[in-house]
């Protein structure tokens, strides 16, 4: 069985994956994003899967429990959370409870990630895998 390597000169591919809901809005104009570009994705539809704990650590690390946290969730104003005090474990084992409270899509390219709508990012990846400079 042969190893997948990259071809000498050649960047291994790396694939964006898109965690959402397939009938949230925000989740689907991710998906429109790439697409309208011409960048496959690999989507994970948290409904049928989901996410793991490793994953959700992999955003929450990088963006900071409340940056993943959706706080105009219907399941955050009724749940109450508003008004309790919660350190980022807290935030952290409520989101891995309640997958209703993470700010969608959850968008990530290697160890890039992103919580919710953020085309510059995404705009800025899609640049950066087609070599062009970031204009920033």
């Amino acid at each position: 069985m042969a190893s997948q390597r990259p071809l000498p000169g050649k960047p291994p591919v790396q694939i964006i994956q898109v965690f959402g809901l397939e009938k949230d809005s925000a989740t689907r104009a991710a998906q429109r994003f790439f697409k309208e570009r011409r960048v496959a994705v690999s989507f994970v539809d948290l409904r049928k899967r989901p996410i793991a704990a490793a994953e959700l650590r992999r955003f929450v690390e990088r963006l900071g429990a409340r940056a993943v946290l959706d706080e105009t969730a219907a399941a955050y104003r009724d749940g109450g959370l508003a008004y309790l005090r919660m350190d980022d474990d807290e935030v952290f084992d409520r989101l891995l409870r309640d997958g209703r409270l993470l700010r969608l899509p959850l968008v990530r390219l290697g160890s890039e990630v992103t919580a919710g709508r953020a085309e510059a990012a995404w705009s800025s990846w899609i640049r950066a895998a087609a070599g062009v400079p970031d204009s920033r």
